[in-house]
């Protein structure tokens, strides 16, 4: 089994910064690649970034120029540092990894279980 763990959503006020983090236990050979999505009340869940095992980003079009995407292979993590945070950046912050485990013929997909983040103007 893998757990994916989140840590460091909260409340902020506009103009600020927070930085999740995402880390990986349990059964794990390799891991592909590291997400965050996010989604807000009422919409759909978007990409917010992404890295692969190399460390090519991609990111979606709310964070560009704000946010960073990291990793840390050692320790199976995966951050998401937010600047310049918007009321509109307000909803539940997702990572989710692509997992290759023991005892497993294939990678999978594995969510964290959110974290909130909310954003007051």
């Amino acid at each position: 089994q893998v757990q994916l763990v989140e840590s460091g959503g909260g409340l902020v006020q506009a103009g600020g910064s927070l930085r999740l983090s995402c880390a990986a236990s349990g059964s794990i050979v390799s891991i592909n690649d590291m997400g965050w999505y996010r989604q807000a009340p009422g919409k759909q869940r978007e990409l917010v970034a992404s890295i692969t095992s190399a460390g090519s980003t991609n990111q979606g079009d709310s964070a560009k120029g704000r946010f960073t995407i990291s990793r840390d292979n050692a320790k199976n993590t995966v951050y998401l540092q937010m600047n310049s945070l918007k009321p509109e950046d307000t909803a539940v912050y997702y990572c989710k990894m692509v997992v290759l485990a023991t005892a497993s013929l294939r990678r999978w997909d594995y969510w964290g279980q959110g974290t909130q983040v909310t954003v007051s103007s």
